[in-house]
């Protein structure tokens, strides 16, 4: 069955930096759009960023565009996202999707605080 589990999240300073991973299994994941989505505390999921089926398109949400790279690794079946000048405001569980599916894996916390 379809696994994504991700992972990287943390604690890290307003500026900070930090890396996720999304480690996926079940399916044929060079075949697949993929994305990632994110829940600050008290609010409803987010769309973040999407990155074609080859890597070779992605797109942003305005509120990390210039921030946040997403890239992926069609033969590790893994997804990243490498955020940089972290802020406050994305404090979140993070969560990878697959296509246009619901996150299913357990997401990775992060924190942006001082």
């Amino acid at each position: 069955q379809v696994q994504l589990v991700e992972s990287g999240g943390g604690w890290v300073q307003p500026g900070g930096s930090l890396r996720l991973s999304c480690a996926a299994s079940g399916f044929t994941f060079s075949s697949y759009f993929m994305g990632w989505v994110r829940q600050a505390p008290g609010k409803g999921l987010g769309w973040v960023s999407t990155i074609s089926d080859s890597g070779g398109w992605t797109s942003y949400s305005e509120s990390v565009k210039g921030r946040f790279t997403t890239t992926r690794d069609n033969a590790k079946k893994t997804l990243y996202l490498e955020m940089n000048s972290l802020k406050p405001e994305d404090t979140a569980v993070y969560y990878c999707t697959r296509g246009s599916d619901t996150p299913g894996g357990p997401g990775t916390r992060v924190t942006v605080s001082s």
